[in-house]
């Protein structure tokens, strides 16, 4: 079990004066909350979608859910964790959803063959359909702003939003950053043995998207992690693609070889 308990809070975001009271970071956990509590805010953070690994095609995952509000307390929790990047030629795994009594985000969708993964919450023709979070979150399609962002395709960034669509793969020598959001999606790899520069993970409104990796030769191309709520994403290496911070999409892997990277998990804030 992971669960830290904290006095007071640095963070930046605490509703309505109340105290950061756990942080939750483990899969499943039992949550004790003291006696004559019986309603706490929680800020759920779902799991970031992976990035694809392709010999033609390697697009970033999209950013997992953003859900806050007011719940009666329970005894469990879930954390959805991101999904997992590998070396086989195939979609991304999608990030897992986070659940704390009436309080859900959903997971971020692994990056597709054709495009990049779509941020929670979004349900767009180009990448995989995502787990909807409670805020019951608006469609978005590519390159649109919305709640939740929709995969890029074509090179495209992908949807800006609250939870960030996965950028595309490029058939040229680069390849554009993933869109911006709270949470963002990992960004496209760059399809060609010459010299050649991966898309970025999307930049976070308070962390940082990782850089795409850059060099000639197959072995280079891959696109960066995203940006999560709480931690930036990791810079691409030589042909593997980054990985997400927490709830950041996974960034695509070089196209002739390499690891996905994978999302980034998800967490849970309880304030009372």
């Amino acid at each position: 079990m992971s669960v830290s308990i904290y006095n007071n809070s640095s963070f930046t975001d605490s509703p309505y004066g109340l105290k950061l009271q756990q942080t939750i970071i483990a899969s499943s956990s039992s949550v004790v909350i003291p006696t004559g509590i019986n309603r706490v805010y929680a800020i759920v953070i779902g799991g970031g979608g992976a990035g694809a690994s392709s010999t033609t095609s390697a697009n970033g995952g999209g950013a997992g859910g953003y859900s806050a509000g007011w719940t009666y307390v329970t005894t469990s929790v879930t954390v959805g964790t991101g999904g997992t990047g590998t070396s086989a030629a195939t979609a991304g795994a999608n990030g897992g959803a986070s659940i704390y009594g009436m309080i859900t985000a959903g997971g971020g969708s692994g990056a597709a063959t054709n495009a990049g993964g779509a941020g929670a919450g979004a349900t767009t023709p180009t990448g995989s359909t995502s787990t909807v979070s409670y805020t019951g979150a608006p469609a978005a399609t590519t390159n649109v702003v919305g709640y939740a962002g929709g995969g890029g395709s074509a090179g495209g960034a992908g949807g800006a939003g609250v939870s960030g669509g996965g950028g595309a793969n490029n058939g040229g020598t680069s390849t554009v950053a993933a869109a911006r959001g709270l949470i963002t999606g990992g960004g496209g790899s760059v399809n060609t043995t010459l010299a050649a520069s991966g898309g970025a993970g999307g930049q976070g409104d308070f962390y940082n998207g990782g850089a795409g990796s850059s060099g000639t030769g197959i072995l280079f191309g891959a696109g960066g992690g995203g940006a999560g709520y709480t931690s930036n994403g990791s810079a691409a290496s030589g042909n593997n693609g980054g990985n997400g911070g927490s709830g950041g999409g996974g960034g695509g892997a070089a196209c002739n070889s390499g690891t996905a990277g994978s999302g980034g998990n998800g967490v849970v804030y309880l304030y009372y």
